[in-house]
């Protein structure tokens, strides 16, 4: 398990790591032996595994815990707000630039750059990133002047390692630049020795979180909750506890508040009956079932159900509007 929950994440080393189960014993071994390098890192798992949580304690771990450690999502960026996001820009150098920006390489000087989801970066943007970390030179949108900085890469994608080298859209003399040391985040199913801990650390979270005294969970609650497969991960266990902890009555979590997507939509049965998910079942439907499921519990309340999933309302409401 991890003691993410308990201690702040901006603290997290990897001393905070604990496991009963091979495969993510097999992980902390190797982000151990990166901590003891200056090599770039990949971090490969599936999406809610921790991958952003394991470049921090690896960050805070290594001789560059007293740098800065700053964290970048390369997902769904044009080139030009990601170069300026990655490099900084110059005042001017675009429709809206009103002043000098520092970019992330600058800000990361001296510490750790975390780039999460580097595989859906563009080209031109994989060319630059190549020159930043071979080199450590880059330049600001909109000057000509070279820059430096001191930056240890760690990166990080949902892809399959076979799938991220065989792929066309990603440069392989980048690949092999920021694969250093590759690490691999298994997914919650692959941990069923850790499951039990887990599911304590995130009660516990939510219960502090929330203000709540929870004693503990039912028969009913803890076999629902160690049954399911949690295609989700680590994020979906810790929206799933938040919710049950929001409509649980008493100190204990009972059935009833253990609410899993089903096939058909909205459904409130306990997971043990949706242990196993169809091959073609997305992720995001499976995220959309779970947040109608918690808003009809909570009677429509859509303040109370962004509050127990642990987003925004804006957020709530888009994602209510995609599921239409």
């Amino acid at each position: 398990m991890t003691r993410s929950h308990v201690s702040g994440a901006s603290h997290l080393t990897l001393a905070d790591f604990e496991t009963s189960d091979p495969a993510m014993a097999r992980c902390l071994a190797m982000a151990r032996a990166a901590c003891r390098t200056e090599l770039p890192i990949l971090i490969l798992g599936e999406s809610g595994t921790g991958k952003t949580f394991l470049a921090r304690a690896i960050h805070n771990s290594s001789p560059r815990s007293s740098g800065p450690f700053v964290s970048f999502n390369a997902a769904a960026l044009s080139d030009t707000l990601l170069d300026s996001q990655l490099f900084g820009h110059e005042k001017g150098a675009f429709t809206g630039a009103q002043k000098q920006v520092r970019g992330k390489f600058e800000l990361a000087d001296g510490g750790t750059l975390f780039i999460d989801e580097i595989a859906d970066m563009s080209p031109l943007a994989q060319a630059k990133i190549l020159r930043a970390v071979e080199y450590g030179e880059f330049e600001r949108l909109g000057s000509e002047a070279l820059r430096e900085a001191d930056v240890r890469l760690v990166s990080a994608t949902h892809y399959p390692l076979a799938k991220f080298v065989d792929s066309d859209h990603f440069r392989s003399d980048l690949f092999y630049r920021i694969a250093g040391l590759t690490v691999t985040l298994p997914p919650l199913r692959e941990r069923p020795n850790d499951l039990r801990a887990l599911v304590t650390a995130a009660v516990l979270n939510a219960a502090r979180t929330q203000h709540r005294t929870i004693e503990g969970l039912g028969k009913g609650a803890a076999e629902a909750l160690l049954a399911y497969s949690w295609p989700g991960n680590l994020r979906e266990l810790d929206r799933v506890v938040h919710a049950a902890v929001a409509l649980s009555q008493g100190e204990v979590i009972e059935e009833g508040a253990i609410l899993l997507p089903g096939l058909d939509g909205v459904d409130a049965r306990p997971a043990a009956a949706f242990a196993s998910y169809p091959a073609d079942q997305s992720l995001g439907s499976v995220e959309r079932a779970h947040v109608r499921t918690v808003l009809a519990a909570l009677g429509g309340n859509k303040t109370r159900a962004a509050r127990a999933l642990r987003v925004s309302r804006s957020t709530l409401e888009r994602k209510l509007v995609a599921s239409k």
